[in-house]
């Protein structure tokens, strides 16, 4: 497959499947009047064999685990690691967290229990976390995950926490990684229910703590949206404010 060009962009968006589109990063981007280009290997595309010339790089997540062995999952960590490079600012959600933590040098693992629904995270109170996360503590932000960076890079800072997974956020010179979806959109969250998978299922039975059943996650979604996408506009316009 041949890469695919990137066209008169500020902004490249790395989509792993087709379910799991930009969502409200898509509609922030749009709003600050950016140029953009979103690369879909599910749909086709052929990521590009270089990042030079954009201002940012963000890389979404996916049902995959980012230790499969699928070749565009190294090149998104090959074109995260240029960008870092040319000091281009990473942003990474879920998967795309996890590829930040492989590429810079961390591990991903599957976590003991998985993490699916509205659930909260605790950040530490640094300068970096209230950079990216704000002034409160305390957040309800969106999960779908199994597996998360266990280990994170060298020179990595963690950001913030959940009881369930240790590592919910770190910050690594201009770049953030999470494990968590703030691009999340009630949209998202229908089509992803439409079709949770197998797992699902039994996940709800044996982990009513950390992962939600649909009634209860549809309940959450009308009491959590807003201040999900109140995070995801600091935590996108943080990440603009490090373009250069």
């Amino acid at each position: 497959m041949n890469p695919s060009p990137i066209h008169n962009a500020d902004v490249l968006v790395l989509q792993h499947l087709n379910e799991d589109g930009p969502g409200y990063l898509g509609q922030w981007l749009g709003e600050q009047g950016l140029r953009w280009q979103v690369l879909c290997t599910e749909a086709g595309d052929a990521y590009p064999g270089s990042v030079q010339g954009l201002q940012g790089l963000a890389v979404l997540g996916g049902a995959w685990s980012a230790n499969d062995d699928r070749p565009s999952l190294r090149q998104a960590e090959v074109l995260i690691r240029e960008a870092d490079a040319l000091g281009i600012p990473v942003i990474g959600h879920c998967l795309g967290g996890q590829l930040m933590a492989r590429a810079f040098g961390g591990r991903v693992e599957t976590l003991a229990q998985p993490e699916i629904g509205w659930l909260p995270i605790r950040h530490n109170s640094s300068d970096a976390a209230r950079a990216w996360l704000g002034e409160q503590t305390e957040a309800t932000v969106y999960q779908w995950h199994h597996d998360s960076f266990v280990e994170l890079p060298p020179g990595a800072e963690l950001l913030a926490s959940s009881p369930a997974c240790a590592h919910q956020a770190f910050a690594l010179r201009q770049h953030l990684a999470m494990q968590f979806h703030i691009e999340i959109t009630p949209a998202k969250i229908a089509d992803w229910l439409e079709h949770p998978g197998q797992a699902y299922p039994v996940q709800v039975l044996l982990h009513r703590d950390s992962v939600q059943d649909p009634a209860g996650m549809q309940a959450a979604t009308a009491r959590h949206q807003a201040g999900s996408e109140r995070l995801a506009r600091r935590i996108y316009e943080t990440w603009r404010s490090r373009w250069r």
